[in-house]
């Protein structure tokens, strides 16, 4: 057997919505730090449809004050390996 990290999404966007609202910061906010048209991205992070790119990661990670770590949600799986 080997376990397999996989991201759980839904659960990283409530994480980022928990951490940006601890953060007082608005979805207005972090689309102007990320200089975005609309806020849609940051909606699709917030609803587990979408991940944000590494060099976004990193930089919300900074915005939030946080561990990309404390962001982003690892869950593992067993994967079982066929023998040969």
């Amino acid at each position: 057997m080997m376990a397999i990290p996989s991201i759980d999404m839904e659960a990283t966007g409530r994480n980022i919505t928990r951490l940006r609202q601890q953060a007082g910061l608005t979805v207005r906010d972090l689309q102007e730090i990320f200089g975005f048209t609309t806020p849609q991205a940051i909606y699709k992070w917030q609803h587990g449809t979408a991940m944000p790119a590494i060099d976004n990661l990193v930089v919300l990670a900074a915005v939030l004050n946080v561990s990309i770590n404390e962001i982003v949600i690892v869950e593992t799986r067993e994967l079982v390996l066929a023998s040969a």
